[in-house]
């Protein structure tokens, strides 16, 4: 899958609200076997769509964008030496402020500078309710981006809930209990209740007297938003959205879970490239330990001579 391609897939992974790294060739010097302006889309599970360079350089991309993905944050990585960045790249002898240098020792790959971008799926927030608070609070999460709807309880269902959802219950004595019961079954990312402190004990109560476990109902944050005192039905609008919004900035509520935890990984004994402690990566056994290898080359280099390469290994 290759240029246009790759933005497809991009768009369609967006619709699906699934997050996602964008990695992009600004840089090169040959023999790379990239191209300027290649690209690349690496999942979460650290699937690889589109091409931004051979084996070494792969699985630096991929390593270095699911940290992208986690944290949120683009980064600019250098793959090869500083020395090999054309003249007037550096100021005064320094990297460019917010360049990360991933050394490359297979002389065959060159040297890459690769731009990687999270994108991120936009909060889903579900609304139920028919008050003005809830109509508010619909429009000013609309104003931001966010992907919401209204909905009123009769019509909410769990089915409609996932663990990338910020569910917002303000039907003020509609059916609480009811909405509430569909939401806590479903995980959502974040479950609030818009009610004073004492109505919504008392409705966990109830609910738990159902039978309704505690680890669920424990998941219901009561009353919903940020502490403003007496104010009117926009400002506890306001309230709640900026209760969300921290969370979300602070990594509390997000797209639906952490980032699947990165493979175990290894120092390349003959090269000293860092590469994933895996299966699907090349191996060889030395003395009762298992060495891994960034490709084919390396492995034949150690296989040849596998005591002058065996203190080499570094495992991270």
């Amino acid at each position: 899958m290759y240029g246009w391609q790759v933005m497809e897939r991009a768009a369609e992974l967006e619709r699906r609200g699934e997050p996602f790294a964008l990695a992009t060739v600004v840089w090169r010097q040959g023999p790379s076997s990239s191209q300027l302006g290649s690209r690349a889309i690496i999942t979460t599970s650290g699937e690889l769509v589109g091409w931004i360079g051979g084996a070494c350089a792969e699985p630096s991309v991929i390593r270095h964008a699911r940290e992208v993905i986690a944290d949120g944050r683009p980064r600019l990585l250098l793959l090869g030496s500083p020395d090999e960045l054309p003249s007037g790249a550096t100021f005064g002898g320094q990297l460019p402020e917010g360049m990360t240098v991933v050394p490359i020792s297979c002389q065959s790959e060159g040297a890459l500078e690769v731009y990687v971008e999270p994108v991120l799926p936009v909060p889903h927030l579900i609304v139920v309710g028919r008050s003005p608070m809830a109509h508010a609070l619909v429009d000013l999460a609309q104003v931001i981006g966010w992907r919401t709807v209204l909905k009123d309880w009769t019509e909410f269902a769990d089915a409609e809930v996932d663990s990338r959802s910020i569910v917002v219950v303000a039907t003020q004595g509609h059916g609480d209990e009811e909405a509430i019961e569909r939401a806590v079954a479903a995980r959502p990312s974040y479950l609030g209740l818009v009610a004073s402190r004492k109505r919504g004990e008392a409705l966990l109560g109830y609910l738990a007297e159902r039978g309704l476990p505690a680890e669920q109902l424990d998941r219901v944050r009561v009353p919903a938003g940020l502490d403003l005192g007496k104010t009117s039905h926009v400002e506890i609008a306001v309230a709640v959205l900026a209760e969300l919004v921290r969370l979300r900035a602070s990594g509390e509520i997000g797209y639906g879970g952490p980032v699947v935890a990165a493979a175990a990984s290894a120092v390349d004994p003959v090269c000293g490239m860092t590469v994933d402690a895996v299966p699907a990566t090349l191996r060889a056994e030395h003395d009762g330990l298992t060495y891994y290898f960034c490709g084919a080359g390396c492995r034949s280099a150690f296989e040849s001579d596998p005591a002058s390469y065996a203190r080499n290994e570094t495992r991270c």
